[in-house]
């Protein structure tokens, strides 16, 4: 129910003649960089401070940053967040004076771009929405009530890959908005950010509409990260390269730090959503393109969509940072960064093994490796890296097609894949 008296009465606050008055708010939300959090001083769970198979309760707290405006002379609580204080009568804002990571710049000021590419992501993105309810399900219902409708490797494909996802996206989720949000000192990135946040949000939302639908085990599908090692392994890996940069003590601005965002970057968007996210898209879009659970396959074509729209950003972030900061892409760095990705290959062809032990759709655990080693190679060639496996092919070429080609479908039975909202719409 809607309540319309004042949120801040009775709330205390902090205000001086240059910045305006806030209220003070405690939040505790971000964990320790390093090691276990003692459960006698846990912060509230943000999503980072309990690995797979760990339940611990996190403890209340009362200790916390005041959520203010900063005042005079002081760089705010990470930097340039923002939330600084207003300084009457200063310069405008030039082109010159934006930069993604370490900048000064009032980040309240959208214009002018600096990055155009930022801002038409941001705009693609909104162009591309879509709602999980807008795809029928009644076909899948039908089929996985069946008793002979799937067989067990197929049902075992579509609920593993349901636990994964539905973990993985929240993961992401939480690392933009407690950690990556923060260090990215760049308005219209910063835009594109808040967009990709909702969506990893979507995504989430998608996974539950799928399991509701189905009428899945929920607590199976969500507590898999947990529970089943094929699914666990993965989001194990990611969990340590968000630690850093959601403890509220990090700040970028040596080169250390800012080698530390880099690497961290690569990690989420150029592995775990540009690598680990592959052997589950083609498992099930495999299973809709032989008219098998098609509104789960159909949701996927939407989520891998997006997904590929956040790697590139993501790409397109991570080379920028290097053109402004050549320093940071050492030798050293470059072959840390190849030893990630060709580890993050063999975790992801364990996957495959285990979530496919025979052989199903025409498909087998060794084909996905040798896709995975051409995936790889071309996330090595876009963030300018040598390819490590020479030679290898693409041995699933439809999966281009899902995200370029064209779809004809009855805009009345179901939505075109390229479906655009309101005045976006193209209808030539």
């Amino acid at each position: 129910m809607l309540n319309w008296d004042d949120p801040l009465a009775g709330l205390t606050g902090t205000c001086n003649k240059q910045a305006a008055c806030l209220p003070t708010h405690r939040d505790d939300a971000f964990p320790p960089s390093h090691g276990e959090i003692p459960a006698s001083s846990s912060p509230r769970a943000t999503g980072f401070d309990v690995l797979p198979g760990e339940v611990r309760p996190a403890a209340k707290t009362d200790t916390a940053l005041p959520f203010i405006l900063a005042r005079p002379g002081n760089t705010g609580l990470t930097g340039a967040t923002g939330l600084e204080s207003i300084e009457m009568g200063a310069k405008r804002i030039q082109v010159d004076d934006k930069k993604i990571i370490n900048c000064r710049a009032d980040l309240n000021q959208l214009v002018p771009f600096k990055y155009q590419w930022a801002w038409q992501k941001y705009l693609d993105a909104c162009a591309n929405h879509w709602m999980p309810q807008e795809i029928n399900m009644n076909a899948d219902i039908a089929l996985w009530k069946s008793a002979d409708g799937l067989t067990e490797d197929e049902r075992t494909i579509i609920k593993r890959n349901l636990g994964f996802f539905s973990t993985a996206d929240s993961l992401v989720a939480n690392n933009l908005v407690l950690a990556v949000y923060r260090h990215i000192t760049n308005p219209e990135c910063r835009q594109y950010l808040l967009r990709q946040s909702f969506e990893e949000a979507l995504h989430t939302h998608a996974y539950q509409y799928v399991v509701e639908s189905l009428g899945l085990d929920e607590g199976e599908v969500f507590n898999m990260y947990r529970e089943l090692p094929a699914v666990a392994r993965k989001a194990e890996w990611a969990l340590p390269f968000t630690q850093h940069l959601s403890d509220p003590h990090f700040h970028t601005g040596t080169p250390e730090n800012d080698q530390r965002l880099l690497r961290e970057l690569i990690a989420f968007y150029v592995i775990f959503e540009g690598i680990f996210f592959y052997v589950g898209f083609t498992q099930i879009l495999s299973m809709g393109r032989r008219n098998k659970m098609t509104g789960t396959a159909e949701q996927f074509q939407y989520i891998m969509r997006d997904e590929s729209m956040h790697m590139n950003f993501g790409i397109d972030v991570i080379n920028q940072i290097k053109v402004e900061n050549p320093h940071l892409w050492s030798e050293s760095f470059k072959t840390e960064m190849v030893r990630m990705i060709r580890e993050a290959v063999e975790i992801e062809t364990q996957y495959a093994y285990d979530t496919m032990p025979r052989g199903i759709l025409g498909l087998n655990a060794p084909m996905f490796k040798e896709y995975l080693e051409f995936i790889a190679n071309r996330r090595c060639a876009q963030i300018g890296l040598p390819e490590q496996y020479p030679g290898v092919n693409n041995p699933f070429p439809w999966m281009s097609e899902v995200l370029d080609l064209k779809k004809e479908k009855n805009f009345f039975e179901t939505r075109v894949t390229e479906y655009q909202t309101g005045g976006a719409l193209n209808w030539d």
